[in-house]
């Protein structure tokens, strides 16, 4: 979906956001979607690194 969006729709999507929030807010808008972002995956990658230690328990356990 955010694959087909381009250079061109990505300018129109910054200014959009430039005339809606203003020059003073944007920067904070910018750091709290990447804390957001950052947080996420890092829950993510702990679900993950928690299902591949599950899957090893089991291949253990069905090996004795």
């Amino acid at each position: 979906m955010l694959n087909n969006i381009g250079v061109s729709g990505l300018v129109v999507i910054l200014l959009i956001a430039l005339i809606i929030f203003g020059p003073a807010k944007l920067p904070q808008l910018g750091r709290a979607f990447g804390d957001t972002l950052r947080e996420f995956r890092n829950s993510t990658k702990g679900i993950v690194d928690d299902d591949k230690t599950d899957i090893k328990k089991e291949d253990q356990h069905n090996l004795l």
